[in-house]
């Protein structure tokens, strides 16, 4: 399994971290990627992956959320950090045995910190559900994101919350540019048009839930355009909702998937797995 969507830079996963990441790794989760959301989570998302930089992967972008009166001074950050972790000298990936994830004090990387080049514009998007103040702003600083990632060819993590139309339309102007529609959970037409586009839907533990509906709505998406997530430490599945969010639960949401296509969840996580390293072209 991947985690293609994990906040694992949040301060919930500071105390033993090394512990943590390696119950994850024992449990079958190959590499975790990790979104930032504003210029203030770029130092931390950089140093965390830095650490672990066999198995921490970062993305760096301005969360529609955090659009405010400085959204400009926060791209202006964002691109010069963008620009700073591509320009330098991109780090070999190790062997995976180089690594035995399985004892915690092995995780770390032995060799002095360096920035890690990016594999992802995100986390980046509309949303419009609590605050429409800052629409337009929210509109011009996704524009101005995506044209990072077709600069420098790079997949984007994509968040859209009661903005389904206005984040089509825009990502339509970019037809080079592919990623995921993170924590999926609209409607049947919307996920046709997103895979139409040749984007990926993320799963996470929201398909779980009771009365969730979005198990219906994957009725005819290929599987082949599915990619497994957690939003940790949030949406964390059933049977553990409520719950610090761990990268491990996603064979929750593996099964939940291998009900709706009927097969086993090992397929599940096969068919993502391979999906996820195709998209962000990671080599483990």
């Amino acid at each position: 399994m991947i985690d293609t969507h994990c906040h694992i830079d949040d301060p919930q996963y500071a105390d033993g971290l090394d512990a943590f990441l390696a119950e994850q790794r024992q449990d079958g989760v190959e590499c975790i990627l990790v979104p930032g959301v504003d210029k203030t989570s770029v130092k931390d998302v950089l140093e965390v992956c830095d650490r672990y930089p066999n198995y921490l992967f970062p993305a760096l972008g301005l969360h529609p959320e955090n659009v405010k009166e400085d959204w400009q001074e926060q791209l202006r950050v964002l691109k010069e950090a963008v620009d700073k972790s591509l320009s330098s000298t991109p780090y070999t990936l190790h062997p995976p045995q180089a690594h035995n994830l399985g004892k915690a004090d092995s995780l770390r990387e032995a060799t002095a910190p360096r920035h890690s080049r990016l594999i992802a514009i995100g986390e980046i998007g509309l949303d419009y559900h609590w605050d429409t103040t800052f629409k337009e702003q929210q509109q011009e600083a996704l524009r101005e994101q995506m044209r990072w990632a077709e600069q420098y060819h790079l997949p984007v993590m994509i968040h859209s919350r009661d903005a389904a139309e206005d984040t089509l339309k825009i990502l339509r102007e970019f037809p080079n540019v592919k990623g995921v529609m993170h924590c999926f959970s609209g409607s049947h037409e919307v996920a046709e048009q997103v895979v139409k586009m040749g984007y990926y839907l993320g799963i996470g533990g929201v398909i779980t839930f009771k009365n969730c509906k979005l198990a219906e709505h994957l009725v005819g998406i290929p599987l082949e355009r599915l990619v497994l997530e957690t939003d940790a430490p949030y949406m964390a599945p059933v049977p553990h909702r409520g719950k610090r969010n761990e990268s491990r639960w996603m064979s929750y949401v593996a099964e939940r998937l291998a009900q709706v296509y009927n097969c086993s969840p090992e397929h599940i996580n096969e068919v993502t797995t391979a999906n996820a390293k195709e998209l962000f072209v990671i080599n483990l």
